[in-house]
């Protein structure tokens, strides 16, 4: 049996226990930082010489050129054709659903006319150039390359160019097979901060982007964080989580495992469970210490179960939606029997998901909202990726003679008021007599 942290939330410690629990730091490692900061400069300095100088390095391909580590449309193309009819048939269902979810996200132009004719609006347009981070090797993510690329594609992004590590040459059939459904331009075997440097920066080979996104190790978070300004990214994603609120009236097995599909991503992520029944925690912790036994990754699941996990019992749900709030999860689960009622006490998660069969691991595939979401709490300020992070706004103002009257005097006055007297200037000239 697993020792599961179990908390009360009327006991007097329950606040200062639950920080403890949630508390993680996001503070970045100063050697991965360092590290990073060097790479990123070198491959500004010296462009392909040095992204293929890493690539040998940490991936161990040795290659003469970039052209040598580029895949294109027929490379994904036949990754396709290679992969088991399953797979491809699973693919093009998950890719079809998140297209059609992200289909209702896309936002339009919008303008309005006032009384004197003056026009003011907003303009919608995309992304020009998008890069795209898919981590390689061992870690394969053909669903995350699916979450990034198609929000972009349906956002009008015209130019994705994808780059994935490939260790030792290996090279992952899914993951390309994901770039051909999802309708990737092109991408470069290469990765880490090296590859996030090549996408910010621009090579001989490489083209510069406009925003990167996607997933990947503290190297190329670190560098993320360095190249942020330069160009766009998507967010700096902590350690996966799951938060379920139960009645206690699903099997307490289903519980385990929905638990369990966070638990197995890595040793700090945090799997944790409110229940206002003590006899169905009880339960879901026989469930843990009997189904873990046959979880190929066992030793993953138990480190993050006893190391971040918890076993919460609440005074009921009113509590137990405080106490989620609190926390802002990155997936919350609502397995009540009327969830659409308490859906209503939420106002912090990256991902909701209503009644007993709406498993989260049905989000990270083929559901259709996206699964890149906020973590660490972020979730209380941030949003889940989605079309809008590939449109850019610009307002828009068209001016009429008579409207250049009223806004003109006010300006004058406000600006006179700052001490500006160009921009006061400027308007008072368009002021008739």
């Amino acid at each position: 049996m697993l020792d599961i942290r179990r908390l009360d939330s009327v006991a007097a410690t329950f606040g200062s226990e639950l920080d403890a629990l949630i508390g993680f730091d996001v503070a970045q490692d100063a050697a991965v930082d360092e590290a990073a900061a060097r790479i990123l400069a070198d491959v500004r300095s010296r462009g392909d010489a040095a992204v293929l100088e890493y690539t040998a390095r940490f991936d161990r391909v040795i290659a003469a050129d970039i052209a040598t580590l580029t895949l294109s449309p027929d490379d994904f193309a036949a990754a396709l054709r290679r992969i088991g009819p399953v797979e491809r048939a699973a693919l093009l269902a998950a890719a079809s659903r998140i297209r059609a979810y992200h289909e209702h996200q896309r936002l339009e132009s919008w303008h309005y006319t006032e009384a004197d004719g003056t026009v003011l609006g907003q303009r919608i347009t995309p992304i020009d150039r998008v890069g795209l981070y898919i981590p390689g090797g061992k870690a394969a993510y053909p669903s995350s390359l699916l979450m990034n690329a198609i929000p972009a594609k349906v956002a009008g992004v015209q130019s994705i160019v994808m780059v994935v590590p490939t260790p030792e040459g290996v090279r992952n059939d899914l993951v390309l097979a994901a770039a051909a459904v999802a309708s990737v331009e092109c991408a470069y075997t290469i990765g880490g901060a090296q590859a996030i440097g090549a996408l910010a920066y621009g090579t001989a080979s490489i083209p510069k982007v406009d925003k990167i996104v996607g997933p990947g190790n503290a190297y190329v978070a670190a560098a993320k964080r360095r190249v942020f300004g330069t160009v766009g990214i998507d967010m700096i994603a902590g350690p996966s989580e799951i938060l379920i609120i139960c009645d206690g009236n699903t099997d307490p097995d289903w519980i385990a495992m929905d638990l369990f599909s966070q638990a197995e991503h890595d040793e700090v992520a945090q799997a944790i469970l409110l229940s206002p029944d003590a006899a169905f925690l009880d339960a879901v912790e026989a469930s843990i210490g009997r189904l873990i036994q046959a979880m190929p990754r066992k030793d993953i699941i138990g480190a993050s179960m006893t190391g971040r996990g918890a076993l919460i019992h609440t005074q009921d749900l009113e509590d137990a939606c405080s106490i989620a709030n609190r926390i802002a999860p990155e997936h919350l689960e609502l397995s009540v029997c009327d969830p659409g009622r308490w859906i209503e006490r939420i106002r912090h998660a990256g991902a909701i998901f209503l009644g007993r069969h709406s498993s989260e691991a049905l989000g990270d595939y083929c559901a259709g909202p996206n699964h890149v979401l906020p973590t660490s709490g972020t979730a209380r300020f941030s949003s889940p990726l989605g079309v809008y992070d590939f449109q850019k706004r610009s307002s828009v103002i068209n001016v009429s003679v008579a409207g250049a009257q009223t806004l003109g005097r006010i300006a004058v006055t406000l600006a006179q008021g700052e001490g500006l007297p160009a921009h006061a200037r400027s308007a008072a000239m368009r002021i008739g007599p």
